[in-house]
């Protein structure tokens, strides 16, 4: 950890008063000399810099990343702050500019080869091309959860460390003394022997004259002050007195805002044929109505008004291939292309040993199938977006988990020039992945090109539940062998719709000599599929969990044991789940028609067991507690860490036990949530949550790892509460009697 092996800084610029701007090589080839025009204190944005200093003595972190309540911004601040010996009372963070500067090369290396090692000479030359690649890909992302793990660990430490070394170089120059004597400390440097003193401003501007340390040497766990504390976030304040500025708050100084509702199609491919739009014209504040072929947009003086004479319009469509497909069709759909690729098809993932001997000469054969529904992301803000083209540039104001590709969706609908657009960030009320898209832009911008003013978008929720993109449904087939002993000897698994991240069904950790994974990709879906929070992990948590608690019971050995069993040489995971154990008293008695289940799985390099204790009494699950163990290496702000584990296995709990878009001719039947149900209060369980620090050299991510281990945990607990095996979600619903 004391050396950063990825990329130097490669230069420093001034910006006006006395403030230093630490640059970085975001994109090789930017001059640093850029950065003075963009780092002023009057609003204008920064470019290629992750840190600067303000007269007033504050540091303002500056990173690739948005907010969607997750705190991320906040933690990548606090990393900076520790590197630099920074006053946490005087930081500031704040997402750069979206305007193509910003990338995460460590993204890219993450997709195309991560376990790629050049060595040290060729580090750069590498990083190098890995953030062009970011560059072509808009990879100014806000997902997977990269913002500590990357973002921190690669970019806000070595920041920070870099701009210590030189202020303390600038004050080493002027006060004529030796740099190795000169502390820093809450944004102040000192001099023992000579009694000196200065803040980090007073030097800001001799620290820009500095050469930038390539390698800047970073601090080790025991030398941390604020890494691995609970700082407070920086951005709850604003949330709470009400001042923060989300989306759906766009204003745009010294206009009129016009507001569009909209009508999609309800078949996805579908398009509009006939129009009856009589009613919504006449209608009070009503300015357009407009038919763009794939949606209706009605444009009024207040979204009120617009969304009042939307429900007024009456259209029919075009035919689409599905617009007869029901749920129970679709699943027959996936059945038979799991048919038809038998043992021997699919794309191969994992062949290890002989899966197939091994399981033919098993003692004990295990095997079973599991289905999961299509879900919606239900943010709490609906999706929205404000556009105005103007004097041949587009503005957008936004919360997105992807400013670069919001800029090229604009850019695409006025047809200029990316560098012509502008995207004004702004808070998120949820994102779940579904805000890593642009459609919303391109929808609005394609309203505003019409309407030529500038259009806030809203959708209505019903939009939003009934003609968005979701995570998709799919099918997982499983057979296991198990020797006289209940020893597990092979494990095969093949299922629907490989996407991301590449190795969600894998289970390297569990000690299974004979190991095949395959997935069958060509299948066609009837919606369209977009990431869901956790994505792959949220369906393969489900299903391997479920299943090596099916082969627990089938070797007649407790779940938890079972498990243990399998990590010999995994004592991270051994370390997580036995600690869960201990935190639910898993070896105790349940409460009468209570069960208790566990869970166990990696995802986003963080470690997570869950043990939830369900209440069976009413004839549907009743989750009363959850005991959850995650060692992501190393939390970086612990309070955070946890909120966002207690976050996912709420979000987690709603799509076990409610979750569920079904298609009946072709559309969406839910529409509100009414019918697209959320975990209420009364049902929301108590949640302990216990962390490991496992490898500090190793960290993982903390925003997505609560979700995937709460569903298999909840339908374990059903089992052995009623000893029906739920293999669907969602599991409210479902009949428990024997």
């Amino acid at each position: 950890m004391n050396k950063w092996s990825r990329r130097g800084f490669i230069g420093a610029g001034l910006a006006g008063g006395t403030a230093l701007v630490v640059g970085v090589a975001i994109r090789p080839g930017n001059p640093v000399g850029d950065l003075a025009k963009d780092a002023a204190f009057d609003g204008e944005q920064l470019v290629n810099a992750w840190v600067k200093i303000g007269e007033d003595n504050v540091v303002t972190a500056i990173t690739p990343h948005t907010d969607m309540g997750q705190g991320a911004l906040s933690t990548m601040a606090q990393m900076l702050a520790d590197e630099m010996d920074a006053d946490w009372d005087k930081m500031n963070v704040m997402s750069a500019p979206a305007n193509g500067d910003y990338v995460s090369g460590e993204m890219a290396r993450h997709f195309v080869a991560p376990g790629l090692d050049l060595g040290e000479l060729l580090e750069p030359t590498i990083d190098g091309a890995f953030q062009l690649l970011a560059g072509s890909m808009n990879l100014y992302l806000t997902g997977g959860s990269f913002s500590i793990r990357s973002t921190g660990q690669k970019g806000m430490r070595v920041a920070g460390a870099a701009a210590r070394e030189m202020l303390i170089g600038a004050a080493a120059d002027s006060w004529g003394v030796p740099a190795s004597e000169i502390t820093a400390e809450k944004s102040q440097l000192f001099h023992k022997a000579s009694g000196k003193s200065a803040t980090y401003a007073e030097f800001a501007v001799a620290a820009s004259e500095q050469s930038v340390p390539a390698q800047p040497t970073l601090k080790s766990v025991d030398e941390f002050k604020l890494m691995g504390t609970p700082a407070p976030r920086l951005d709850i304040p604003s949330k709470v007195d009400g001042t923060a500025m989300f989306g759906i708050d766009a204003k745009i100084p010294g206009q009129k805002l016009s507001y569009a509702a909209v009508l999609a199609a309800p078949v996805p491919g579908s398009k509009v044929a006939t129009l009856d739009d009589a009613e919504a014209r006449s209608m009070r504040g009503v300015t357009h109505v407009l038919n763009l072929g794939e949606f209706v947009a009605v444009v009024a003086d207040s979204y009120w008004h617009a969304q009042q004479a939307i429900n007024t319009v009456t259209a029919t469509y075009t035919e689409t291939p599905t617009d007869n497909l029901d749920q129970a069709g679709m699943f027959k759909i996936f059945d038979a292309a799991l048919n038809d690729a038998g043992d021997e098809g699919g794309d191969g993932l994992v062949d290890e040993g002989d899966a197939l001997d091994a399981f033919a000469s098993a003692a004990t054969k295990v095997e079973a199938e599991y289905q999961v529904p299509f879900l919606a992301h239900a943010a709490m803000e609906p999706i929205n977006c404000t556009v105005w083209f103007h004097d041949g540039e587009a503005e957008v104001w936004i919360g997105t988990q992807s400013p670069l590709r919001c800029r090229s969706a604009a850019a695409e609908v006025f047809d200029v020039s990316t560098d012509d657009v502008t995207v004004h960030l702004a808070h998120m009320g949820g994102g779940f992945g579904r805000r890593s898209d642009a459609n919303m832009v391109t929808m609005a911008a394609r309203i505003a090109k019409e309407v030529d003013a500038p259009i806030k978008m809203i959708w209505s929720r019903e939009e939003d539940t009934q003609k968005s993109a979701y995570r998709n449904a799919t099918t997982s087939r499983f057979k296991a062998g198990l020797d006289e002993t209940g020893k597990p000897l092979s494990w095969d698994n093949i299922f629907l719709f490989h996407n991301d991240p590449a190795d969600a069904a894998y289970v390297p950790y569990y000690d299974i000599s004979s190991q095949r994974i395959r997935a069958v990709n060509d299948v066609e879906l009837p919606l369209p599929f977009w990431a869901w929070r956790s994505v792959d992990h949220s369906q393969h948590g489900f299903f391997v969990e479920s299943f090596v608690d099916e082969m627990a019971h089938a070797a007649g050995k407790d779940p938890l044991e079972f498990r243990m069993s399998m990590l010999g040489k995994s004592p991270r995971f051994a370390a997580v789940l036995k600690k869960a154990g201990e935190m639910s008293g898993w070896s105790s008695a349940t409460a009468a028609n209570h069960g208790r289940g566990v869970a166990l799985v990696r995802s986003f390099n963080t470690i997570v067991a869950m043990v939830a204790d369900v209440d069976m009494s009413s004839g549907s699950p009743l989750v009363k507690k959850v005991y959850c163990c995650a060692d992501p290496g190393y939390a970086m702000n612990p309070d955070g860490f946890a909120a966002q584990m207690e976050g996912g296995i709420i979000y987690g709990l709603t799509a076990a036990l409610y979750g569920d878009i079904t298609i009946r001719d072709g559309a969406v039947e839910q529409s509100n949530f009414h019918d697209y149900q959320m975990l209420r209060m009364y049902e929301s369980p108590e949640i302990v949550v216990e962390i490991i620090n496992g490898n500090p050299d190793d960290i993982g991510g903390g925003g997505e790892p609560g979700t995937p281990p709460i569903g298999p945990a909840v339908a374990n607990a059903v089992f052995n509460a009623t000893g029906i095996r739920p293999r669907k979600l969602p599991l409210a619903g479902q009949s428990y009697s024997v």
